[in-house]
Order: structure tokens, then C-alpha cells, then sequence
């Protein structure tokens, strides 16, 4: 019997294959060690975007619930804190506008979030936590002692958003620092939240991808967006009626959103003419993500007096004594 042929190789092809292999291979080490080595893996991978196509990022952009960029520090941000499991009334944003005085969504201080589960009740105290930007440092020595909270009287009182707003005394004036300073309030000639695509800044540890909060805050360049009237909703049955209290901005332009975890954060605006920074409303309807097209705010230009008010330390009575006072020497001088 004749010795069967033996098949012919052709060595340059097992060559070839390896070269490939450890080229992605290599490819593979360098962006495991380069996502290892950063705080947080969306950084990591923004880093790789920048050298991924323009088509190839507008195709990625629309997974991410929020976005955001990574910041180190907004001084003004407060995390208003009643528990780290959403079921159990989860943490929000807040915005320190005074040494001894935070600002944040009335929603934010309940277990449950809607009329039937608030009406009758308590707020509740939260833990309240400044100068911060990673979740992490979320502990006692950056907790600041709360004294009360102080609903709007008006709270949810037609439908779960309206007069969405609380005030939470502190219980000692903080001290001001580069990563603990309060954000100014409205004054006259600041309507930028009017203004149709007017841009304002929010940041928050919302939502981010795979339905986790953020480790890290991370701030958002929305504009403002017209939306009066019945909420447009894609999805969501429960959706604000928005009025001339409230506001509204629209995703950017990678269509990223705030979502949940975000409610109470401040809006931030620059005046280009006083270069002056002010809050122009807090986030209310944070559930846009990416089922919804708009944010709703409460404006607080809307509200001043009422904060105003408060932060006096005014009583339901002190109104009409000053105006008899005031009524009274006039008189005297006639």
C-alpha cells in the first residue's frame, strides 16, 4: 500500500493569526488599565469616545440615562439623604442658599412621592450633606445637623408637582469654603429661566447607566424649553401640569437628561450682563431620563416671598402686625 499524502501547510497563516491576536490583545490591557486606574469607568470611557467616529458616538449617546460630565465641585450642592434604597425614599439634590438654609423639592423629604402617600403625613428630617462630589464622602464629617424642614403650604395640594418646594434650617450657620458656598437667589433683571433656549447648569448622582445613582456628581448643560400647559408625556402616566410657576428645560444635544436621584438640584444660570450666578429654579419632575423629553422646575422667582418669609423666621401673624404698625404711624403723623 501506497503512504497516504500528507496536506500541505501554509506557514505564514498561524504567523499572521498571532500577530493579530496580541495586537487586541494589547488593545484590550490598555483600555482595562486605563478604566482600573480612573475614579469612575464613565470617564474611561469617555476617553475612548474621543477616538470613536462621530456616527459611532451619536448611536451610544441615547444608552445613557443621564450623562453628564464629571465635576469636581458645585459648592452649592447639597445631597438631601433619607436612605441609600430608592423604596425608601433614596437621596436627592439641594441648593445651600444661605449659611444656615437649604433649598430642595418638597417631594424629596417622603418614603413615598405622590398625593396619596404624602397627604396627611410628616416630612420627614434628612440627613443633609455638604462640600462633597464623590457619594463616598457622604459621612459624618461632612453630614451638617438639620433643625427643621419647612414644606410650602401649598404642597401638592391640586395635583403631585405643584409648589413642589421645602426649606431645611440647619441647625448651625455652616462656614463657607471653595466647596461649601451658597448659590444667590433670583433678583430683578435674572429671567434667563424665560427665555427659550437659555442654558443653565444642574448637577446631581441621579441615574446614570445600567439604572445605578452616580458615584460621582455630575453637571448637565440643558436649555430652557417651552412646555405650558399638559406635560407632552411619551411614556410616564404621572407627569406635571405646567404653569407659570414652573419651567422647563430639554435634553442636550447628545440627548442626555437628568433622571432619578436629581430632584432638588438647583438650575443655575450666568447673567452675561452682571456676570453674576443665581438658581433660577429646583428640579421637580426628574423623570425625563430617556422616556421623556422634558425636566419641569420649580421657579423660584415665583416663590421669594414665601422664602423670604421663612428664612425671616415670619409666623402666620407677623403680616398683619406690621401693616397695623405701619397703618398706625402713619396715622400719628396726620
Amino acid at each position: 500500500m501506497s503512504e497516504p499524502q500528507r496536506p500541505q501547510y501554509n506557514t505564514r497563516q498561524p504567523l499572521l493569526q498571532y500577530i493579530f491576536i496580541m495586537r487586541w490583545l494589547s488593545v484590550a490591557v490598555l483600555l482595562l488599565g486605563t478604566i482600573t486606574c480612573l475614579p469612575d469607568a464613565s470617564l474611561a470611557l469617555d476617553r475612548v469616545r474621543e477616538h470613536v467616529s462621530a456616527h459611532r458616538i451619536s448611536a451610544l449617546r441615547p444608552k445613557r440615562m443621564v450623562g453628564g460630565l464629571l465635576t469636581a465641585s458645585v459648592p452649592w450642592q447639597a445631597m438631601v439623604y433619607l436612605s441609600e434604597n430608592i423604596l425608601d425614599g433614596g437621596f436627592a439634590g439641594g441648593a445651600l442658599i444661605a449659611e444656615q438654609w437649604v433649598l430642595t423639592a418638597g417631594r424629596n423629604l417622603f418614603v413615598g412621592k405622590n398625593q396619596s402617600q404624602t397627604r396627611g403625613q410628616e416630612p420627614l428630617i434628612p440627613k443633609v450633606y455638604l462640600g462633597i462630589s464623590k457619594r463616598v464622602h457622604a459621612n459624618a464629617s461632612t453630614e451638617v445637623a438639620v433643625e427643621k424642614v419647612i414644606l410650602h403650604p401649598d404642597f401638592q395640594n391640586t395635583s403631585e408637582w405643584d409648589n413642589d418646594l421645602a426649606l431645611i434650617k440647619l441647625k448651625k450657620p455652616v462656614k463657607f469654603s471653595e466647596s461649601v458656598m451658597p448659590i444667590p437667589l433670583p433678583e430683578t433683571g435674572d429671567n434667563q429661566d424665560e427665555k427659550e433656549e437659555e442654558k443653565g447648569i444642574i448637577a446631581g448622582w441621579g441615574w446614570g447607566r445600567l439604572f445605578t445613582p452616580a458615584p460621582v456628581l455630575k453637571f448637565l448643560s440643558l436649555p430652557v424649553r417651552s412646555c405650558k400647559g399638559n406635560y407632552q408625556s411619551e411614556v410616564l402616566a404621572s407627569t406635571p401640569n405646567v404653569d407659570d410657576k414652573q419651567f422647563c428645560t430639554g435634553p442636550s444635544k447628545h440627548q442626555e437628561n437628568v433622571c432619578f436621584g436629581d430632584a432638588g438640584g438647583a438650575l443655575a444660570f450666568l447673567n452675561p450682563n452682571t456676570e453674576t450666578v443665581y438658581a433660577a429654579g429646583i428640579l421637580s419632575f426628574d423623570k425625563a431620563c430617556s422616556v421623556e423629553e422634558h425636566a419641569v422646575y420649580t421657579k423660584i422667582s415665583a416663590y421669594l416671598p414665601w422664602i423670604h418669609s421663612v428664612m425671616r423666621g415670619d409666623s402666620q401673624e407677623f403680616p398683619a402686625r406690621r401693616a397695623s404698625l405701619i397703618s398706625h404711624m402713619f396715622s400719628q403723623q396726620q
